[in-house]
């Protein structure tokens, strides 16, 4: 005989937290707790429970607690009222509600506190419907099918109860489609229960019988065994292994059973009815016991697990790590951008790879991290950049005292100002917001945590090296070449070529006499050089500006021809006379009898330097770069 267990059988999330809970909360406080109605329906557990001084009682009930007794609200949830009345009573209350249900509790008040009627789908006599209800002052529409619905208000909301078949929530929606001008629905039916429901669905259908575990009482278990029905005539519904006819195990005709369980049955129920099928008698166990105990699997802090995810919420997510209790994930362990949506990011199902952070908080669950677990890969990229002298890009988040602060992948990365250019920067506030690429000079892990320093003086260094090395291979003696000035000093400027500096002496920056290079230029300056001399292996090279221009002494004697009147300023002062600019590089002279008709002792008596004059063109030697002027005969005309 075969026995195929069903996927998806057995506990759900919502009802696996709610024991998990129950038992927290009685080592809590060591003496009894109170749940509202069985905390789930399944005897066995329910029998265990009491076991463990956790004790069913009815709403009936409450007033019979004392102010402090515990009380906890089942995975069903309850009504509104029922949380005002524990509160007003002074009661230590513990919300087991599953996070499915209580979504549904929410959208029901919103919308019911908007003016919308609400129409729940589901069994009107089922605790979670009763607690449904409740949040909507008990005057929501109830339909299991919508064979009960006749006229719809104008404003709907539907949901429906977490464990409603599928096919029952289309037939009431379809009805709600046709009839209601306006409404929101929210299918609200768990995707466990749906999963489980498909599951069992398929399977009973390629076997000769199906056995369906659960309470007697369990909406979900019921609706599991109508499924199966329809596909295997041959289906029953037991609570455990003890009301498994002795005759199907000894059947010679049955050759596949399908086994399937009810949200509220616990695993040692099914591995008990499976043993008993089985061939391996060996598999017989009680685990009952040891159910809620601690196993072997060890949860220390730090430790990267992989769990499968069982149900995504907006603030966390839960996950099943192999342990006595779930592991949870917040949101902000995921992703730091709170605009994010989790479930755009993680999806029920997925397997997921997490570090531990905690191993229990306050409501029992391992507290499990993405981001922890991404930091340590991260820091481990950042040792291997380091050690491997790669560059890496980061982002600068802020300047402060002495340098940047960038992030990588979230770690910090402390870039000093000294590292940052090839030059002094002052502004350190221009680099906020800008991705560098930088090399890691300093990797050091303490015990106060990680230092991280990176350098971009490097990483230019690098890239300059790069460059000039191909630079010099292209850069020819004699040649005019493209230069940017960078630095100014008083015997010249250093200009940029293609990433190499060259040296512009004061002497070679203009034709024209140049007291200082910043008298004509400025940093940033693009001008047009001529390479004068080249040293490749001292790396050293020489430029000239004016060679990059033409010669103002060609054709001096055509552009200046004797005898015309001249423009010219008074540049500069000799004891024979004063020398007065044409045009930037051809000074000519007038000679100190050439100045006035009067008799001067030096020519600044009656000249000033600056003053724009007019002068007689009297000689013109090409050869010797001489012209000579005369003032007083443009005086006579």
């Amino acid at each position: 005989m075969q026995v195929i267990l069903a996927d998806k059988a057995g506990f759900c999330f919502g009802v696996k937290r709610a024991v998990d809970e129950a038992v927290n909360i009685q080592n809590k406080y060591d003496k009894k707790i109170y749940t509202l109605g069985p905390l789930i329906h399944n005897t066995d557990v329910v029998n265990y429970l009491k076991e463990r001084y956790i004790y069913p009682i009815d709403i009936e009930d409450i007033d019979k607690l004392e102010k402090g007794d515990v009380v906890i609200i089942r995975s069903h949830g309850v009504p509104k009222k029922i949380y005002d009345l524990l509160e007003s009573k002074g009661i230590n209350v513990a919300d087991a509600t599953c996070p499915y249900v209580s979504n549904i509790h929410k959208k029901v008040k919103k919308y019911y506190d908007l003016g919308y009627s609400v129409l729940i789908v589901g069994d009107s006599t089922h605790p979670e419907v009763i607690g449904i209800n409740g949040w909507c002052n008990d005057d929501a529409i109830i339909t299991k099918d919508g064979s009960n619905l006749e006229k719809l208000p104008n404003r709907l909301c539907v949901v429906s109860q977490t464990t409603e078949k599928q096919s029952n929530w289309e037939k009431v929606l379809n009805i709600v489609v046709k009839s209601c001008k306006e409404f929101i629905a929210f299918n609200t039916i768990c995707s466990a229960t749906e999963l489980r429901q498909k599951a069992a669905g398929e399977i009973s259908k390629k076997v000769d019988m199906m056995i369906i575990l659960g309470g007697r009482n369990s909406s979900n278990t019921t609706k599991l065994y109508e499924i199966c029905k329809d596909n295997c005539s041959n289906t029953i519904h037991v609570e455990n292994s003890g009301e498994i006819p002795d005759d199907i195990i000894n059947s010679n005709k049955i050759k596949t059973i399908g086994v399937t369980a009810g949200a509220s049955t616990p695993d040692w129920v099914i591995k008990e009815a499976i043993s008993k099928m089985g061939d391996d008698k060996n598999l017989e166990m009680n685990e009952q016991l040891a159910y809620m105990e601690q196993n072997d699997k060890p949860i220390i802090v730090g430790k990267i697990i992989k769990g499968k995810i069982i149900s995504v919420g907006e603030k966390e997510a839960f996950l099943n790590i192999g342990y006595k209790a779930d592991g949870i994930l917040p949101k902000n362990e995921v992703v730091k951008d709170d605009s994010t949506n989790l479930s755009d990011m993680i999806h029920e199902g997925d397997e997921l790879e997490v570090k531990i952070i905690r191993r229990k908080n306050e409501d029992g669950y391992v507290v499990l991290s993405r981001i922890e677990l991404e930091r340590e890969e991260t820091y481990k990229e950042l040792k291997e950049a380091s050690e491997q002298n790669k560059l890496i890009k980061v982002l600068v988040k802020d300047a402060v005292n002495g340098g940047l602060v960038a992030s990588f992948k979230g770690i910090r990365v402390f870039i000093p100002a000294s590292h940052l250019e090839l030059f002094h920067v002052d502004n350190l506030n221009q680099y906020i917001n800008k991705e560098l690429e930088v090399k890691l000079i300093e990797f050091k892990e303490e015990r106060k945590g990680t230092r991280i320093v990176g350098s971009r003086r490097e990483s230019l260094k690098l890239e300059k090296e790069n460059k000039e090395k191909e630079t010099w291979s292209l850069l020819e003696k004699d040649t005019i070449v493209d230069g940017e000035v960078k630095r100014l000093t008083d015997f010249g400027a250093f200009v940029d070529v293609q990433g190499v500096d060259g040296l512009l002496h004061v002497s070679e920056v203009s034709w024209g006499r140049v007291e200082k290079p910043g008298d004509v230029l400025n940093i940033g300056d693009k001008v047009k050089v001529y390479i004068l001399g080249l040293d490749k292996e001292n790396k050293k090279l020489s430029l000239s500006m004016k060679k990059a221009m033409e010669n103002p002494w060609t054709n001096v004697d055509i552009k200046y021809p004797i005898g015309n009147i001249v423009l010219g300023k008074v540049v500069r002062f000799a004891n024979f006379g004063a020398f007065v600019e044409l045009e930037p590089g051809v000074d000519a002279l007038v000679h100190i009898s050439q100045i006035s008709h009067k008799r001067i002792n030096k020519p600044e008596d009656v000249l000033n330097i600056g003053e724009e004059i007019k002068a007689k063109i009297l000689e013109v030697n090409k050869e010797n770069k001489k012209i000579g002027l005369s003032i007083k005969e443009v005086d006579e005309i």
